[in-house]
């Protein structure tokens, strides 16, 4: 049996897997990694605390397996920003000076009037972004730092989407992966066009010196997901990793985009297997949704088409809500109730599921058929960090309509489902614009935390009306990235074969139809709050 290894650094966590040929974990590593939030919206981390993470978590899971019989490794990361000097040492992207927070997290907003500036210029290459940069992507972030760091600017040297970070770290290659510069940095991928770094819109933004030295800074050599990185683990990263020197390193990919590598092959019986019917939810932090398709389609406010992300040869359109898995717990930690409740169950069981037994014992109580129809007067606008898709407005808040001077525990409970359908009208929201710009999905697949969630699998099945596959592999993540360290080690044909044999089967969800025409009434609510607070902006805005 052969064996490969998948790193994935999340936004909290460093974690390393190893799995065999067929797919199939044999064992996990996780190692928390530290975030510097010290200003409102600005998230920093370091690069060497994370490599540090990525050492430990690696060693660990390949100690008992001999070295020979792993044959690749891959990587995939969150899309944060890293600064290095031209001997790749840290350069700080902070305003304490501080060189170890030189990394700028994905989630971070200081860039939005950057971001702006790009939307309104209005140049051609915003059209494979849904007509909008986002200030989470890394341009934005990179004019930030030259207008606000001017002594950052003139020390990094190399600058790295974090995926690429680690794949040098290992390798010693500043190659760049194509996932990354194609879904976060504005490079140009096309079958029939000009490919690589478009210069008129980099001296447009007035980033022309990127392009010294054949752009060296932020990449001269691209390589699609999955290609080998130059010759394999370096003598110091192979001591550091506890792996040979030489093992192959596939070409680096984004974490969520592992994510949909790792299960878009999955199968099920009477289920279509084609990878274009498919729209993958990767959940965790926020939520990415991702479709392929064999044309390029323009979906307004949803980022992409753009070719070979993920699957060779064909066109992803990511779609995303910035705050999904973490805005459960900010609901469930600021309300008064929960304290109480973790006293109760302490050790016992985790909090959301003494949520949805109480949602269930509320049910019965009145003669409810289904838990939804607990929420008809309680409504959540979910945006409390902005809107990623399919609306592309950051400045977007948060929205509760339904509240009453209690605080008990069924308030919460009720807060909390309600939260729960409002993430899902956002998934439908999405799905419609996919819809009507040409993509034609059937199925939904999910991964990440929030697909170990049973009240958060079966609410999208019933509000979207589609089946729900969950791998039974639930790491699709850190598979992705393993399939990419077997893609590297040409143990398969091709990516799609790859894809094929290491995805496994799935558990299929089906949608419940007694809640139907009530989540429709629901999602007429959800769509109506937004034209609610807009106008609420544009009163405030008045001129009296």
């Amino acid at each position: 049996m052969e064996y490969y290894v998948g790193v994935d650094v999340g936004t909290g966590s460093a974690r390393a897997a190893l799995f065999d040929s067929d797919g199939k974990l044999i064992k996990l590593l996780t190692n928390p990694i530290e975030t510097f939030n010290s200003i409102p919206d600005f998230y920093e981390q370091s690069s060497e605390d994370i490599w540090q993470a990525v050492k430990r978590v690696v060693k660990t899971v390949v100690h008992d397996t001999p070295k020979n019989l792993i044959k690749g490794i891959g990587f995939a990361a969150t899309c944060s920003l890293v600064l290095c000097d031209e001997n790749g040492q840290p350069v700080t992207a902070s305003s304490t000076g501080d060189d170890n927070r030189n990394v700028i997290l994905w989630l971070d907003h200081r860039a939005e009037a950057e971001a702006n500036f790009i939307n309104m210029m209005g140049h051609d290459m915003l059209k494979y972004v849904g007509g909008k940069v986002s200030l989470e992507m890394e341009i934005p972030k990179i004019m930030w730092v030259k207008k606000n760091l001017p002594k950052t600017w003139n020390r990094a040297k190399l600058i790295f989407d974090l995926p690429d970070f680690l794949t040098w770290k290992a390798t010693g290659c500043e190659t760049r992966s194509l996932c990354s510069l194609v879904c976060k940095w504005n490079y140009q991928v096309n079958p029939e066009g000009e490919n690589g770094w478009c210069e008129d819109f980099f001296n447009k933004l007035g980033l022309a010196s990127l392009k010294d030295d054949n752009w060296k800074r932020i990449g001269s050599k691209v390589q699609a997901p999955g290609e080998p990185v130059g010759k394999g683990l370096s003598s110091k990263a192979a001591t550091e990793l506890g792996l040979n020197e030489g093992t192959p390193v596939g070409t680096s990919i984004i974490d969520a985009h592992a994510g949909g590598l790792g299960m878009i092959g999955c199968s099920a019986p009477g289920v279509s297997e084609s990878f274009t019917s498919r729209l993958g939810l990767i959940c965790g932090t926020s939520t990415c949704h991702m479709a392929v398709s064999e044309k390029a389609i323009f979906v307004g406010g949803v980022w992409g088409p753009y070719y070979s992300a993920i699957v060779p040869s064909l066109w992803l359109n990511e779609g995303g809500q910035s705050t999904t898995g973490k805005l459960l717990d900010h609901i469930i930690d600021n309300h008064a109730a929960a304290a109480e409740i973790r006293t109760k169950i302490y050790g016992k069981m985790h909090v959301q599921q003494y949520l949805l037994d109480l949602l269930k014992s509320m049910a019965e109580q009145n003669n409810y058929p289904d838990i939804s129809f607990l929420t008809k007067d309680l409504h959540v606008w979910p945006d409390f960090h902005g809107n990623r898709s399919p609306l592309a407005d950051p400045t977007l808040l948060g929205m509760i309509s339904g509240l009453s001077l209690s605080s008990n525990e069924e308030d919460l409970a009720l807060l909390y489902l309600s939260t729960m359908q409002a993430l899902t009208y956002g998934t439908k929201h999405i799905l419609e614009a996919l819809t009507q710009a040409g993509h034609k999905i059937e199925t939904i697949l999910i991964c990440g935390g929030l697909s170990q969630n049973p009240l958060f699998v079966q609410t999208q099945a019933d509000v979207l009306g589609l089946p729900i596959l969950i791998p039974k592999e639930r790491e699709s993540v850190l598979l992705g990235a393993a399939i990419l360290g077997s893609c590297a080690a040409k143990s398969f044909p091709s990516v799609n074969k790859a894809i094929r044999a290491m995805a496994g089967s799935v558990n299929v969800v089906k949608p419940k139809v007694v809640s139907y025409q009530y989540h429709l009434r629901k999602y007429k609510v959800y769509k109506k709050m937004v034209d609610d607070q807009r106008e609420y902006r544009k009163i405030m805005n008045e001129t009296i």
